[in-house]
């Protein structure tokens, strides 16, 4: 079993930047696959990108991509997002499996805390 601590967040004006943190503990060596989920309010939970340490199954949604990044140190995952919107709003979610990356949040068993951007236009 993993746990997923996140940190980073906050407000921040359009076109501005932020860090999402991940620390894990645990059997971390055992969870190849990252995922950072989002979720706007009254809106479903959504992937934004997956990186995964054991293969090429990564994923990044198309709204996101050339301005959001994943990366992992380690026992820390990190999204970076650059040139933030209004849109880019919600709670993110880290989320880690064993397995290969998916889309799919019920596939995940193991979830951070979630921590909240709010992106002013």
């Amino acid at each position: 079993q993993v746990q997923l601590v996140q940190s980073g967040g906050g407000l921040v004006q359009s076109g501005g930047s932020l860090r999402l943190s991940c620390a894990l503990s645990g059997f971390t060596l055992d969870y190849s696959a990252i995922a950072w989920f989002r979720q706007a309010p009254g809106k479903e939970r959504e992937g934004v990108l997956c990186v995964s340490n054991s293969d090429r199954t990564g994923w990044t949604h198309d709204s996101v991509k050339g301005r959001f990044t994943g990366s992992r140190d380690r026992n820390t995952a990190y999204l970076q997002m650059n040139s933030l919107k209004p849109e880019d709003t919600g709670v993110y979610y880290c989320a880690a499996r064993r397995e290969i990356c998916v889309v799919v949040p019920g596939a995940y068993a193991d979830w951070g805390q979630g921590t909240q951007v709010t992106v002013s236009s």
